[in-house]
């Protein structure tokens, strides 16, 4: 017997993904020490392997409740916005961690790193080539994904294919020159609190990018596939926000360690 609901809100159905999410992250987790102590990597590739696919099996069953079951109602994806502002929120005290590990270590150098901000022996990079290339690339993809966000709510499809495309391509770019810039990088992480600070802030934010760009990819496959309305893409706009959000972090570290910082 088929029961009708007279309230807005969507009570999920059960699912196994979070008992598998989790099984994944313990594995994971477990496999990261098996791999710095033993350097056995298996149970490292295993906790991958569970993630990524309990990740794609849960959120197609989101796509399908959202797209071709009408659960997404206004008060649903309300709750979705305030759910994206609070984990963005949430990833800018991430980052701030980061920034204040720096500022706190070269606003006032320590005598074990010769008094100086960089530490003597570190060479850094030039912000006025890879990393101000860098800059312009987010700017830029920063501009295409407005421009697609714009082209949705335009119901301009073609428009919104090609600014899209445009903006997960400049993604893939900025990741392929920063680890182009991490190969020619004549120190490593484990060179003082410099080398700790530039490729924590710089790492992180190139995993971010990664996520940005493969959560732009997925908006892109879904647009293709007709999956967003002019008054129904929140997909897409949670996308667009996270992908400011990574912009605008990367301005700050430019800013901070590439050009203030060297």
């Amino acid at each position: 017997m088929k029961m009708h609901k007279n309230h807005p809100y969507h009570l999920v159905n059960y699912s196994p993904w979070p008992l598998t999410g989790s099984i994944g992250a313990m594995t994971l987790t477990s496999g990261m020490v098996l791999w710095f102590h033993k350097n056995e990597m298996y149970l490292f590739y295993l906790g991958w392997m569970i993630l990524l696919l309990t990740m794609i099996q849960w959120w197609r069953d989101i796509i399908r409740e959202a797209t071709f079951q009408g659960h997404h109602t206004i008060k649903v994806t309300s709750g979705l916005k305030i759910g994206m502002i609070l984990f963005i929120i949430s990833e800018v005290f991430f980052f701030i961690s980061f920034f204040w590990g720096f500022f706190h270590s070269s606003l006032a150098p320590t005598v074990e790193i010769g008094m100086t901000w960089p530490p003597k022996g570190i060479s850094v990079f030039n912000p006025m080539e890879i990393p101000l290339l860098n800059t312009m690339i987010l700017l830029c993809s920063g501009m295409t994904v407005t421009w697609a966000h714009h082209s949705l709510m335009s119901n301009n499809h073609s428009e919104a294919t090609k600014s899209l495309i445009m903006t997960v391509t400049l993604g893939f770019y900025f990741t392929m020159l920063q680890a182009y810039e991490y190969l020619e990088a004549s120190f490593c992480i484990s060179d003082s609190i410099y080398g700790s600070c530039f490729f924590m802030a710089t790492g992180f934010h190139g995993l971010h990018v990664i996520i940005g760009t493969l959560f732009l990819m997925v908006c892109l496959m879904r647009h293709i596939n007709c999956h967003f309305s002019m008054n129904h893409h929140f997909g897409f706009e949670a996308a667009a926000w996270y992908w400011h959000f990574v912009d605008v972090v990367w301005l700050f570290l430019y800013i901070s360690i590439y050009w203030w910082g060297s």
